[in-house]
């Protein structure tokens, strides 16, 4: 008896069989969880002086974590410390004369009163008020020019303006600073966020303050905590650059979903995975 067209048989029907098992075991069960794809984005500050003068320190590196208020830079100040106080020394000036103005005012006016007008002329009292009044002035444009002087002595150290990260050195001593010339590139440690793109029809299944879960390649055993901080209003085309396992050409909605970094782990551009649990009910296939 010849068993071979039985043996082909068993064999195709197991091989059936099996197909058939993978595609179930397969396919892919509803899920109630929204799955995003996206990078890793934050604030960057580009900072430079106010003054245009040498620089004489930068105190910082690549890297480097900074503190707000942490002096990074500092400008030569050999030229504006003694205007400082020379004006310093104007002001001072200028409230002696204020106030030998205002005796002479006071004696002039004081005569012309009890001697009705015979020991001193009315010229005289207006010709002693407008010299007090000039003193006055002169004293106020003394004391402007001196807190100038004195806001540009503080200008002269180049404070970090938040926590961050340093990016970027620009500059090296002895380079001439300038207010459109950045000495540093920093990176905002806090807040960090993954910029994904939701479309249309799951846009409502996403609102603000939702939990999320962001994981990264570079820390594949690591999930980071995170919540739904913005979502667009304004809808746009799928951005050729967005990471998603399927090709979408409809319109999309941008949302930052903010990250948890208290180890600043996380670097600009990082491409990043959100898992967003939704409400019972909900489901995404």
């Amino acid at each position: 008896m010849n068993r071979a067209p039985l043996i082909v048989l068993v064999v195709v029907v197991l091989g059936l069989l099996g197909g058939l098992a993978w595609w179930f075991t397969h396919q892919q069960a509803p899920t109630n969880e929204l799955v995003l794809y996206g990078n890793i984005d934050l604030r960057e500050i580009d900072l430079a002086f106010n003054n245009n003068e040498r620089i004489a320190q930068v105190l910082a590196q690549e890297g480097d974590r900074v503190t707000h208020g942490q002096v990074l830079a500092r400008v030569d100040t050999s030229r504006l410390e003694p205007q400082v106080a020379q004006a310093a020394a104007n002001v001072e000036v200028a409230k002696v004369d204020l106030a030998n103005a205002k005796l002479q005012y006071d004696r002039v006016a004081q005569l012309w009163r009890v001697s009705g007008g015979k020991a001193e002329s009315r010229q005289d009292v207006d010709t002693a008020r407008a010299t007090m009044d000039s003193d006055a002035a002169h004293e106020d444009a003394d004391e402007a020019q001196l807190a100038l002087l004195r806001q540009q002595l503080k200008d002269a150290q180049l404070l970090a303006p938040a926590d961050a990260t340093v990016r970027s050195r620009l500059m090296e001593p002895g380079e001439m600073a300038s207010p459109t010339r950045a000495v540093y590139s920093l990176a905002i440690t806090d807040p960090k966020w993954v910029r994904v793109y939701v479309s249309e029809t799951d846009l409502g299944k996403v609102r603000p303050g939702m939990h999320a879960g962001v994981s990264v390649d570079a820390f594949p055993n690591r999930n980071f905590s995170g919540w739904v901080g913005f979502i667009s209003s304004v809808a746009e085309f799928t951005p050729k650059n967005i990471e998603t396992t399927d090709l979408r050409t409809s319109l999309v909605y941008e949302v930052r979903v903010f990250v948890n970094d208290p180890g600043d782990a996380l670097r600009l551009g990082m491409p990043a995975t959100v898992h967003i649990a939704l409400p019972a009910g909900t489901q995404v296939q």
